[in-house]
């Protein structure tokens, strides 16, 4: 559980301005509970992401999207999860596998946290965004996810990971403007 509460180079929990903005996120809330609904909600409803608004700038380590205040699916997680860590509470990233198109000729990741709540153990949560038809919430143990693979070729990737995938940081580090990023999403292969 250890690796799930360490910071990273883009996981940075223990920046100080992750560690203040974490403790003037969470108050007085006093269980794990609320204090990780208080992260998710700020995180998905002060954090714009970058496909819904006109933003230029790419993020990707928690430190940055806390300072732009902006970032894809997967920075926007990068800082939820330093902001749990910072509380001292474990918290994953995850992925989805997505069709980005109806005829299934192109497919890119979705970034999402798991956080490990004492009374629910591991629960995935979205701090995407909501947008239209696309919504996300914290209730558990039901998770309200922005959304759920059913074509061939979509899936739900195994796993919890400590820090953020190669291809996604690699993505988010090579294109200079959002537009770019966006045109470049990262894809997963799944392994046979």
């Amino acid at each position: 559980m250890n690796e799930f509460l360490e910071p990273t180079d883009v996981i940075d929990s223990a920046s100080a301005a992750i560690v203040a903005a974490a403790a003037e996120i969470a108050g007085d809330a006093a269980s794990d509970e609320e204090i990780a609904r208080r992260c998710f909600l700020w995180v998905r409803d002060f954090v714009r992401h970058s496909s819904d608004h006109p933003i230029s700038v790419v993020t990707c380590t928690a430190s940055d999207v806390l300072r732009h205040r902006a970032g894809f699916c997967y920075a926007k997680s990068h800082l939820l999860t330093a902001l749990l860590r910072a509380r001292g509470i474990p918290a994953a990233l995850c992925y989805q596998r997505l069709s980005r198109d109806s005829a299934r000729s192109a497919f890119c990741l979705h970034g999402l946290v798991a956080v490990h709540l004492q009374q629910h153990g591991w629960y995935r949560i979205d701090p995407r965004g909501n947008k239209g038809d696309i919504t996300t919430d914290f209730c558990p143990p039901v998770e309200r996810l922005a959304y759920t693979p059913r074509l061939p070729g979509e899936m739900d990737v195994a796993g919890r990971f400590s820090d953020a995938l190669p291809g996604v940081v690699s993505a988010l580090q090579k294109w200079p403007t959002a537009e770019l990023v966006s045109k470049n999403l990262p894809d997963y292969e799944p392994t046979i």
